[in-house]
């Protein structure tokens, strides 16, 4: 069991939804950031991910939205990730802001 649940969501060509599981699944099990802070994560569904407490929601949209870039999910554009946890109001990555 995790301590904390994030809800993502991702911008994509002005376009807001929950991030696909498939995205998620693919940037949590592979070590792409060769960072331990992305080691304790669990995606459960579209938008949701379970983590450690060493990792805050900025953290986690900073370095989502980076390798969605690089994955080229923007279809040419930056991807903008926003990350909350369960309980609080939404929280943006650096570089990732944008907005409403």
């Amino acid at each position: 069991m995790y301590a904390q649940k994030f809800l993502v969501e991702v911008v994509v060509r002005g376009e807001r939804r929950a991030c696909p599981l498939e995205w998620l699944d693919q940037f949590c099990m592979r070590n792409f950031t060769n960072a331990a802070d992305f080691d304790d994560t669990l995606p459960v569904a579209e938008g949701k991910v379970e983590a450690s407490f060493r990792l805050t929601p900025e953290r986690f949209a900073e370095g989502l939205g980076a390798w969605l870039t690089q994955r080229g999910k923007g279809e040419g554009e930056p991807v903008k990730v926003q990350v909350r946890r369960e309980s609080e109001n939404l929280t943006t990555g650096r570089n990732t802001d944008f907005a409403d």
